[in-house]
């Protein structure tokens, strides 16, 4: 029978599996939140979808500031271990101070965004500086959970496992953050029209090659793709449940009267082509499916130049096939050249993104094993 963790590690192993839940109900909040927004139109600081991301931010800061403070108060006991360090008073892990200060990051992005509809509106782009604030600190606060993963676990199944949630939802919130592209392509064709894959050849091949050199794992890319299929399916669910809870009441034909060129106007006029219903459309996700294959096949873990170039190319043909199918996308098709050019920035920023994931990989790994590792 084996000996029972210290309570340090023990503390630190529940709070990871807390802070991935939190990740979790999160993205749950923020789909629920970006339907919200296109389809009730109103908005306020205290509906539903906000509560739900707040709650789940107020409990991630609340258990990574806490394990913080923990540490804190015994390393002023004499206490403290070698594995953690100091930084701005505060003791502990390197992973939990940056998923502290991630945090931190989404908590101030709360007033500035108030603030920014205040004097700029009610409908605002998914790309506004506040919404691009509170993006960062949760993938910083993502980067922190892989962090912990790797602190409080040796190489393993519970590692592995917790290494694949967190990179899922890092994966998910770049999913979110390039979804807006589609308008790009529809408001300005031509090369344009690759926005999608070009900004997912950085993002997403970053987090894929991360993934795939932290945990070893040669099937890294496709399980965090999948996943991130699925956490998109259930956070269609979730709003689907939330609004015949709270049976809002629609303003949207009243906000996009009042503005017929937002983002949310474009989004309609863009599902009305289409025939389909804002929102609810998982093409994006499956998107990267087809590459994130590729790249297990040629092995991210030791060619990671070779998988980026193999996963933007593939990237590139499946996003302009699937949004060349698009009807609300067939005046915006590319020229030849249009697609030439864009090949070449997508190559680009795919070994671009590849690049900083083996630098930071490797950055990581340099850390050592601690001592809930250590043989």
């Amino acid at each position: 029978m084996s000996a029972p963790e210290p309570a340090p590690v023990a503390l630190r192993r529940a709070a990871l599996w807390a802070l991935l839940a939190t990740r979790l109900a999160g993205g749950w909040g923020v789909g629920w939140d970006i339907r919200w927004h296109l389809l009730i139109g109103r908005d306020s600081f205290w509906i539903a979808p906000h509560l739900l991301t707040y709650a789940s931010v107020a409990a991630g800061a609340a258990l990574s500031l806490g394990v913080l403070l923990l540490e804190t108060w015994r390393a002023r006991r004499g206490a403290g271990g070698p594995d953690t360090l100091r930084a701005a008073g505060l003791v502990g892990t390197p992973g939990f101070h940056v998923a502290w200060w991630g945090t931190a990051l989404i908590i101030l992005a709360a007033p500035v965004d108030d603030l920014w509809h205040r004097l700029f509106g009610l409908d605002v782009t998914l790309w506004s500086p506040p919404h691009l604030l509170g993006f960062a600190g949760s993938q910083v606060a993502g980067l922190g959970g892989l962090m912990i993963a790797r602190e409080v676990y040796p190489p393993g199944r519970a590692r592995a496992t917790a290494l694949a949630l967190g990179g899922i939802f890092v994966l998910g919130t770049f999913g979110i953050l390039a979804d807006p592209a589609v308008q790009t392509a529809f408001r300005r064709g031509g090369v344009f029209f690759f926005t999608h894959a070009i900004l997912g050849g950085l993002a997403f091949t970053f987090t894929l090659v991360l993934l795939a050199r932290l945990g070893g794992r040669r099937s890294a890319p496709l399980v965090l793709a999948l996943g991130a299929v699925l956490v998109q399916g259930s956070i269609v669910v979730v709003g689907d449940l939330g609004f015949a809870l709270t049976r809002p009441t629609p303003a949207i034909a009243e906000a996009i009267a009042a503005d017929p060129g937002s983002p949310i106007a474009l989004a309609h006029e863009m599902a009305r082509r289409n025939g389909t219903v804002p929102g609810r459309s998982l093409t994006l996700r499956l998107v990267p499916v087809l590459p994130a294959a590729l790249m297990v096949l040629v092995d991210a873990r030791r060619r990671w130049r070779l998988a980026a170039v193999a996963f933007g190319a593939t990237l590139l043909a499946a996003s302009g096939g699937a949004l060349g199918r698009a009807p609300a996308l067939a005046h915006a098709l590319p020229a030849p050249a249009d697609t030439a050019l864009a090949l070449v920035l997508t190559l680009a920023a795919a070994l671009a993104g590849g690049a900083a994931a083996v630098r930071l990989a490797a950055r990581l790994g340099h850390a050592g094993p601690t001592p809930a590792q250590s043989p």
